[in-house]
């Protein structure tokens, strides 16, 4: 990021034009300028008021906060409606003199004003950056004053100004809207110009509102500087966090009754301006990711981790690496903040890496979840990441290139691997060197000097931490291994269950389950954007030294995750500049469960509602395994993006992980299935819309395999989008598959199959071969049972398990395939299940074009396994069913 020159580029013009002396009079707003409230919104202060009142026994229990906001709001515009000639401007006695009768009791005037201003005063807080333009044009000795619209009178407003920050006011004139019985739109300017005999070129003005502050002295000549608390991009994400922006609207959900919204949504909004402009727009979406989302999470998760150690008496945390340098820098900066005698410190760890130490080398079932815990290793790759040549396992020779993507090759390598003793020490001799040389490296960075060692990471399952304590257990050290994370779900049970101690910030142990679920199901962009600009950890040297593997980010990726992360700094610098000048009054953000509740909205909403320049952005991102492969994929996959027009809300939930880190990335690519899947995240749609009518139907795959068995289907539910659309797509895995039978509609209908597409490993072999069928021609010779080929692209499916069968071992030109992703992209027009319905007319050309094509491959395919005599038998058997005999 550029540097400026000041905490607020917006202001730099005006520290230039009083440093110059260029102006005389420096004039400004009072609220949302020089000070703001820690609410959303002002109003919100009203209904913050109403525990107090209670409390107080001004009031009874059943005015809630949202109840008491309604009537202030109410008497606020009753108030200024009934002055008649007066005009509009009142003062808060006014106001609180139209509230209802009775409700209040025999509360005096003046104990239900203080009430309000004590919490005003409580909640409003000096902007340290145009404190910094206070200073300034003090020592320029330009004369300062205040004009506001306000209800406030003098002493009022004194009150609430009398900061350290802004220093003696004695000398700074205030002009009030209601001193003066006219606002700033309507003839407050004209008095201040007036009383101050200044021309208005001699006056630089900053305020917040539009008209009021900037086109209204605008036009008579003011010099202004806009300064918007809320810009238009700001308000976009606070509606996307379902926090209401309107003076009118729902009550603000996730506020303090001491600290409202602990002064993070201005605080975002100001880290978030503090950027300077940006030479590419994906530049500008990545800090406003950075500075506005990521920013205050990690900012609460850090102070709450430092909180965790000072609390506990914990001097050091270790931060597992890769996202441990970012971490770290930010556990730092809170501890240092509040005073705290806590040090984070960056360590290498991986999941890899700890797995690997951990692993029971004679336990045939470890062996064999190790293997598939890489994606889609070869027999060669597996070997290599445990450290054996070829040579060392002869019993998977042959199998060397084999891709373990199904549960048999995986088995077999594991029997392989540990069938003998020889093979089982030769195992454990890999995995005793990988936890010394893992365990040489924690001691050379001092994380086992002390009884404890307290992990500080993103989370999830907490896999590292548990192999970890096992490595350690195995290797007789007496170390407890504790685990700090922003979020853990439900896997996190091992952990538990293993007697280890892991706490959670926003979530812990899957609770609460709409953050757990939505944070762990796409918790690929916060990992890349915490992430080190380097490769994963793979291993270590014999003196500890960390092996990285191959960072596969772009230049452009690694300059949109740099921005983020100055983003998240800038936000942190931010709150910590406020908790210093507070002298320790500011609230934290470690404990106030309203504190974390606001957070996870925050980052629940960025999840599940990306925008599309966030789509466009973060969709480019790639993502290695890290687990001895080399595969990469985009966050946005491209296998997918045809798909986009077919998906529903509910599709997109059917997705695995491998399908795409994080579906929400997709609907934002499409408005009107990020419109859909917003309105079911709301709760405003039910996800059974999408369903066709009636009983829910479902897309069935089974798979035959060589030994001529069908195996059980594999369904997932039929669904029609806004488009009138259908998508499915479904895994298998079997060693020795054929062909696949799809029951496309589940149910009696119509269908015009507008793709089919099989990504299939055929013969173990390495790269993935991709099959489609999306012409005339490649359904006119598949084999059709209880449905019949209409012509073109159309089906007619009689039954609920009528099915067309793919060949996609023949169409692989193999023996076999070993698993499969199937997708389907098609549109349907139901038929009654009663089997009355007319049925579509057959083209007869299509129809014996069908049969003469059914006819050559089933020749091809016998003559490819048994010669002559193969196209001679299967002859045979035709004319043997002409004629009846079924010898």
């Amino acid at each position: 990021m550029t540097k400026q020159e000041h905490g607020c580029p917006l202001l730099d013009d005006v520290h230039r034009i009083i440093a110059d002396r260029a102006c005389s009079v420096l004039s400004l707003d009072v609220f949302d300028t020089v000070l703001w409230r820690r609410v959303p919104r002002p109003v919100d202060v009203f209904g913050l008021l109403a525990p107090r009142l209670r409390d107080a026994g001004l009031c009874p229990p059943w005015v809630t906060g949202a109840t008491l906001r309604r009537m202030r709001i109410a008497a606020e515009d009753t108030a200024r409606g009934g002055r008649d000639a007066l005009g509009t401007e009142v003062s808060l006695f006014d106001i609180w003199r139209a509230m209802p009768d009775g409700i209040f009791g025999t509360a005096p005037l003046e104990q239900l004003v203080e009430a309000e201003m004590g919490l005003e005063r409580e909640l409003t807080v000096v902007d340290l950056d145009i404190a910094e333009v206070v200073r300034a044009a003090r020592k320029q000795d330009i004369q300062v004053v205040l004009v506001s619209d306000t209800y406030f009178t003098e002493d009022q407003l004194a009150r609430l100004l009398d900061r350290p920050e802004l220093g003696p006011l004695d000398d700074v004139r205030i002009f009030r809207s209601n001193q003066h019985g006219a606002d700033k739109a309507s003839g407050l300017w004209e008095i201040v110009l007036r009383d101050l005999g200044r021309s208005p070129e001699q006056v630089v003005h900053i305020g917040d509102h539009e008209i009021a502050d900037h086109e209204v002295p605008g036009g008579l000549g003011v010099r202004t500087v806009h300064y918007r608390r809320l810009d238009d991009a700001c308000l976009d994400v606070l509606k996307r966090e379902k926090e209401p922006v309107g003076r009118l609207e729902d009550h603000a959900p996730d506020l303090d009754d001491r600290y409202g919204d602990f002064g993070l949504t201005s605080l975002r909004a100001k880290a978030v301006h503090s950027g300077v402009p940006f030479s590419t727009s994906a530049l500008d979406v990545a800090w406003r990711y950075g500075a506005g989302v990521l920013g205050p999470v990690l900012t609460g998760f850090a102070e709450w981790a430092a909180w965790k150690a000072h609390e506990a008496g914990t001097r050091r945390l270790w931060c597992s690496m890769r996202e441990g340098e970012l971490l770290s820098a930010l556990i730092n900066r809170a501890a240092e903040a509040r005073g705290w005698d806590v040090v984070a410190a960056p360590v290498w760890l991986s999941r890899f890496v700890t797995s690997l130490a951990g692993l029971d080398p004679h336990d045939t079932d470890a062996v064999h979840a190790f293997i598939r815990t890489g994606y889609r290793l070869t027999v060669r790759q597996a070997l290599a990441v445990l450290e054996l040549r070829p040579g060392d396992v002869p019993g998977v020779a042959v199998e060397l290139d084999t891709v373990i993507d199904n549960g048999d090759i995986a088995d077999r390598v594991a029997r392989a691997l540990t069938e003998t003793p020889h093979l089982c020490n030769r195992l454990a001799v890999t995995v005793t060197a990988v936890r010394e040389r893992m365990i040489k490296s924690l001691r050379a960075a001092g994380a086992l000097d002390d009884p404890e060692l307290t992990l500080v990471d993103l989370g999830w399952g907490g896999t590292i931490q548990r192999q970890l304590a096992r490595a350690l257990e195995i290797a007789r050290i007496d170390a407890r291994v504790s685990g700090l994370y922003l979020a853990t779900d439900d896997r996190s049970e091992r952990v538990y269950l293993a007697g280890l101690r892991a706490e959670g910030y926003l979530a812990q142990a899957g609770h609460p389950a709409r953050v757990a679920r939505t944070v762990t199901r796409s918790p690929e962009i916060v990992e890349q954007c915490v992430n080190a600009l380097c490769g994963s950890l793979i291993g270590f040297t014999e003196e500890g030294e960390p092996v990285l593997g191959d960072a596969s980010d772009s230049p452009s990726q690694n300059a949109e995750r740099r921005t983020v992360q100055d983003g998240v700094f800038a936000f942190q610098h931010m709150w910590s500049r406020y908790v210093a000048a507070s002298g320790g009054a500011w609230p934290d953000l470690a404990r106030p469960q309203a504190a974390r509740d606001r957070l996870a909205r925050i980052l629940v909403a960025a999840l599940e509602a990306p925008t599309a320049d966030e789509a466009a952005v973060f969709g480019n991102w790639t993502h290695e395994d890290n687990f001895g492969s080399s595969q990469v994929t985009t966050l946005l996959p491209a296998d997918l993006r045809p798909a986009v027009p077919y998906l529903s809300p509910g599709d997109l939930d059917d997705l695995h992980m491998r399908d795409s880190f994080w579906p929400a990335l997709i609907a934002a690519s499409d408005t009107g299935l990020g419109a859909m899947a917003r309105a079911v995240a709301d709760g405003a749609i039910a996800p059974e819309a999408f369903d066709p009518a009636g009983e829910p139907y479902e897309t069935r795959l089974r798979y035959r395999t060589a030994d001529d068995r069908w195996h059980d289907p594999i369904r997932r539910r039929v669904r029609i989008n806004h488009n009138g659309l259908s998508f499915a797509r479904i895994d298998f895995e079997h060693h020795d598959t054929v062909d696949i039978s799809l029951a496309i509609p589940g149910r009696p209908a119509i269908v015009r199959v507008d793709w089919i597409e099989a990504r299939v490993i055929a013969g173990g072999r390495r790269r993935e071969r991709v099959l489609r069928w999306d012409k005339p021609e490649d359904f006119v010779g598949l084999h059709y049972a209880d449905c019949r080929y209409l012509g073109g692209n159309l089906m007619e499916f009689d039954t609920s398990y009528a099915a067309v069968w793919l060949p996609l071992a023949r169409r692989a030109g193999t023996p076999t395939v070993s698993s499969a992703q199937v997708t389907i992209a098609f549109a349907m027009l139901p038929q009654s299940a009663t089997g009355l319905a007319p049925r579509m007319p057959v083209d007869r050309m299509a129809e014996r074009a069908a049969r003469a094509a059914r006819l050559t491959g089933r020749m091809r395919e016998e003559y490819r396994t048994a010669g002559v005599r193969g196209v001679a038998a299967g002859a045979r058997r035709v004319a043997r069913r002409k004629l009846g005999d079924d010898r």
